[in-house]
């Protein structure tokens, strides 16, 4: 009887032999299949110069998707029912779904981030409702160093949601300044005085030009514009000394600039004679 059973034992083993041995080779060559075209994928993303976190991510992804089908083949040619093994692995990844809601939108937007690249590390933004400079792309969570240095991180979600400002994406920016001078004042003076302000500073570029023009007529004020444009690197420095030269400038020419005041009248009421 022992010798029957090994011999069934044997000749189950031999009959499902090419069944295991097809498995195994699927399972081998499968698994590197897979790592090449996964590291294939990640070279052509370098040279395509897509962002290295986002290239790894999507190596990652693609290696462990097609691991996954290797794994359901080599089941089927076990005869395993791969319908069911794919039932379970459904399920299993919709509530893995449901669980990781919030952290995978927030990979989404990460994803999204690094493909369309609104902004790049170094730039300084403004993204849901909050601005500085951009430290670190991730894919669950963006980082921001603030002028005053804080450290913000914003969660991807939040920042794809919602606008965004990349202050530092062009190479020029124009300083928009409203100069408020009184209707006692000359126009034209004072226009040629932020003229010539704009031809001393060699900060200020000539093409675009600058603006200076009357922008409104105010209730205790004539409001010039001016709108000198300069690289975006200057832009806190020219505005900063414009504003200040403007004030001296203005002062020793003879120029008001209004500011809000209030005038109090007193009237003295006498008081009625009393009848003699």
């Amino acid at each position: 009887m022992e010798v029957g059973m090994v011999s069934s034992i044997w000749i189950y083993l031999l009959s499902i032999a090419p069944q295991v041995l097809g498995a195994i080779v699927i399972l081998i060559v499968g698994i590197w299949l897979s790592k090449r075209i996964a590291n294939i994928c990640e070279k052509l993303l370098k040279k395509r110069e897509v962002d290295i976190t986002l290239s790894r991510f999507l190596r990652g992804l693609i290696y462990y998707a097609l691991v996954i089908l290797v794994l359901i083949a080599a089941a089927g040619q076990l005869g395993i029912n791969t319908m069911s093994f794919l039932t379970v692995l459904g399920a299993l990844g919709l509530a893995v779904g449901l669980a990781l809601k919030d952290s995978l939108s927030n990979i989404a937007a990460g994803v999204m981030l690094l493909i369309f690249r609104p902004f790049r590390v170094g730039d300084a933004v403004t993204v849901a409702g909050v601005t500085g400079g951009v430290q670190l792309i991730g894919l669950f969570n963006t980082i921001l160093h603030t002028p005053d240095n804080q450290k913000i991180i914003v969660p991807n979600a939040k920042i794809l949601g919602d606008i965004i400002t990349n202050i530092t994406a062009n190479d020029t920016r124009r300083i928009d300044l409203v100069v408020g001078i009184s209707y006692e004042d000359d126009i034209d003076k004072a226009k040629a005085l932020l003229w010539e302000m704009a031809a001393k500073d060699p900060r200020i570029l000539k093409d675009p030009a600058t603006t200076v023009a009357v922008a409104e007529l105010a209730d205790s004020s004539v409001n010039l514009v001016f709108r000198p444009w300069v690289k975006t690197s200057d832009y806190w420095a020219v505005r900063f000394d414009l504003i200040e030269q403007i004030k001296k400038t203005f002062d020793q020419e003879g120029i008001s600039i209004p500011y809000p005041q209030q005038d109090v009248h007193l009237f003295v009421e006498k008081s009625p004679k009393t009848p003699q």
